[in-house]
């Protein structure tokens, strides 16, 4: 006899879940808050240094909740889905009715592990549910939730705002009820082909060695990481301050969103080029868009909107595909240590956006949005230069180029989640 509602363990299930799963906590929790940060200040009297602070803890515990689960994931992904579902769920949930900046500021905090939770989770189900020869194309699926998230968060803030309590109260139900499913629709296979599914372990960090070898491209990542902060925290705010509309402001949002959506619209392209290139290019467009958002405010009201919204969309495709390179250029270097590597360099670069966040904050009180982002372009640009001195990769690189294959704006769970999910690094 079928089991009633068999049709929930379907693969494609899972993956639709877990696709739904990353939407929430990445585009409608952890990368909302600089979307309802001006309507936040102004219901707490909030203030732009705290306000940076707390986007960088969330970084910080972003990065924790990343290594938590890269140590429970082998062996618990179920567990692990459990935890991400109730921090990111529970944490913004708090931070809806939250009524000072004190317990506001930590719920946030504490809501960002859940995405870090969720990434090698969902790796790891997919990988064990899912026939081996459709676990790539799963796995690029449920990473491109990011994107399709940060569009449903612009639209309930422009159905919602400024009433930012509801918006978040939505997002924690769709998040808590998205994690419901996953555990539904997760198979949990005993036996596949005749074999027990093993639990994997994760390999482990790269020596020593491999720091000093590839220390330009930790700073790059760090660089780009700590660039970036200011439009991921300030974006919103810098155009609300411009004197643009809400609307226009939260369109801006969601055109960021289908920027790093539409990245897969241009994977064939990137694949082409070398790794390296393809981060120097899509690096470059980050601090093109950054600079643009700088001036915006001083150009016409016209101008400003259609600035605005080009720049957006074009940081949300740039910073997405910058990430998938860094992928990718991580295997050409070593592919031996590419999956551990990539966990390193992805930490670093959440690292980063924690300490521009909290930098950015301090700053923006002194000088203002708009200097600010001149800055972080220069820093972002600088790690786009820092790699035309870079040597290129050996000659027998790996064949699997495409630098936007996995990419998201939290492309951070890429490389964690295969060290915790995959066998070996290099195999996927």
């Amino acid at each position: 006899m079928k089991r009633p509602f068999s049709f929930l363990a379907h693969p494609a299930a899972l993956v639709g879940s877990g696709t739904a799963l990353i939407a929430a906590t990445y585009g409608l929790v952890r990368l909302a808050y600089g979307l309802f940060l001006p309507d936040v200040q102004q219901s707490l009297s909030l203030g732009d240094g705290p306000a940076g602070w707390i986007a960088s803890g969330s970084s910080l515990v972003y990065c924790l909740g990343a290594l938590v689960g890269f140590v429970l994931v082998p062996a618990r992904p179920r567990a692990t889905v459990v935890l991400a579902t109730l921090t990111a769920g529970c944490g913004v949930g708090v931070t809806a009715v939250s009524t000072g900046p004190v317990v506001f500021g930590v719920s946030a905090v504490l809501a960002s592990a859940g995405a870090g939770l969720a990434s090698p989770a969902l790796v790891r189900l997919v990988q064990r549910d899912l026939p081996a020869d459709r676990v790539d194309r799963a796995q690029a699926v449920v990473n491109s939730g990011t994107g399709p998230g940060l569009v449903a968060a612009g639209l309930v803030a422009l159905v919602l705002l400024p009433d930012w309590r509801t918006a978040w109260t939505a997002a924690a139900v769709v998040t808590l009820l998205a994690g419901a499913a996953v555990l539904v629709t997760d198979g949990r296979p005993r036996h596949r082909h005749g074999a027990t599914v093993e639990p994997s372990r994760p390999v482990g960090l790269p020596p020593r060695t491999w720091f000093v070898a590839h220390r330009r491209l930790v700073v790059v990542a760090l660089l780009l990481g700590a660039g970036s902060a200011a439009v991921w925290t300030y974006g919103r705010s810098l155009l609300v301050d411009a004197g643009t509309s809400a609307t226009v402001s939260i369109l801006a949002w969601i055109a960021l969103g289908a920027g790093g959506a539409a990245v897969a619209l241009t994977a064939r392209r990137l694949g082409e080029l070398r790794a390296r290139d393809a981060w120097t290019v899509t690096c470059a467009a980050v601090a093109i868009a950054t600079l643009g958002l700088g001036l915006a405010p001083s150009m016409p009201p016209t101008a400003l909107v259609v600035v605005a919204l080009v720049c957006c969309a074009l940081f949300g495709w740039g910073y997405t595909a910058a990430t998938g390179a860094l992928i990718a250029w991580t295997t050409e270097l070593d592919a031996q240590r590419a999956a551990a590597g990539t966990s390193v360099l992805f930490v670093v670069l959440v690292l980063g956006q924690a300490l521009g966040a909290g930098l950015a904050g301090s700053a923006v009180r002194a000088a203002g949005t708009g200097p600010v982002f001149l800055v972080a372009a220069v820093v972002v640009g600088l790690g786009a230069l820092l790699t035309l001195r870079t040597p290129a990769g050996p000659a027998g690189r790996s064949t699997r180029r495409g630098p936007a294959r996995r990419s998201s704006p939290g492309s951070t769970r890429a490389g964690l989640a295969r060290d915790a999910g995959s066998p070996a690094p290099g195999t996927r």
